[in-house]
């Protein structure tokens, strides 16, 4: 079973994301980023880091050639590392919860939020994306996902054999957030059930503070691996948290529990 070959080092950023100061916001995690410029390979930011989940900021959005944008790939260049988090993307009358992968080389993917958290109405204010992405970075395959996304195992699963060299979809589940404390036991069980039941690492970079609109954060970003256990996990200050994933480790566990040859079948659309 091929995989990637080399250790992947991530950075976690979890940050006090300042309300509706996208400027702020840019200096603030420049700050918290560029002391580990030259010493990780991928740099996770939180979700709408650049205002905090708002929807009052949906006036404000930028589009993809704007200065978040623009931000990112500078960072990306600064750091020679790929800096990932999600912002509000205005395209023609639509704003999406884009999260933004820019890459040292001045390259941009990016994914669009599927599941839009109504219970806030955000299905009301942003548009969905429609599809899930895969990007690549030193061998690895990564899917980038966005908060709300985490409580669809259906649409996250990781699938085997449906590629041409055999491989797994992806190596590494990433999700970045705005989820709240009172909610906490869910973010941190459904991080370990993702790891778990697709056989992958799985990162996720919550804000941590109080946000404008007076709801709490705790924190609890964690890297975990392929049987939920903890490589790291964080408390509810402020931190950035470096962790090297291992490639032989990852290949080893599918190797030797290979429960993905008893999965099932289907598509999600």
């Amino acid at each position: 079973m091929s995989g990637p070959q080399r250790d992947l080092r991530v950075t976690l950023v979890q940050g006090d994301t300042r309300w509706h100061d996208p400027a702020g916001n840019r200096a603030y995690y420049a700050d918290l980023a560029l002391p580990h410029a030259g010493r990780t390979d991928l740099i996770v930011l939180p979700e709408t880091f650049t205002s905090g989940f708002s929807n009052e900021a949906l006036q404000r959005a930028e589009g993809m050639d704007g200065p978040s944008v623009a931000w990112m790939r500078e960072l990306a260049a600064q750091c020679g590392a790929v800096v990932t988090g999600s912002l509000q993307c205005r395209v023609d009358d639509r704003v999406f919860n884009r999260m933004i992968w820019a890459q040292p080389d001045g390259g941009i993917e990016h994914y669009d939020k599927r599941h839009l958290f109504r219970m806030a109405g955000e299905h009301t204010r942003y548009a969905a994306g429609d599809a899930a992405i895969t990007v690549s970075l030193h061998g690895w395959r990564i899917r980038p996902l966005v908060c709300y996304d985490l409580r669809f195992p259906v649409f996250v699963r990781n699938r085997f054999g449906m590629l041409e060299d055999g491989r797994f979809d992806y190596d590494l589940l990433i999700f970045v957030a705005n989820w709240p404390a009172a909610r906490r036991h869910a973010w941190r069980t459904l991080l370990q059930a993702r790891a778990i039941e697709n056989l992958s690492y799985c990162v996720g970079v919550n804000r941590a503070g109080e946000d404008g609109n007076g709801i709490a954060y705790s924190g609890d970003s964690a890297a975990l691996d392929m049987l939920g256990q903890p490589l790291v996990e964080c408390g509810a200050p402020a931190q950035v948290v470096d962790i090297t994933l291992s490639a032989s480790a990852l290949v080893t566990h599918r190797e030797r529990f290979p429960a993905h040859l008893d999965a099932d079948a289907f598509e999600c659309r």
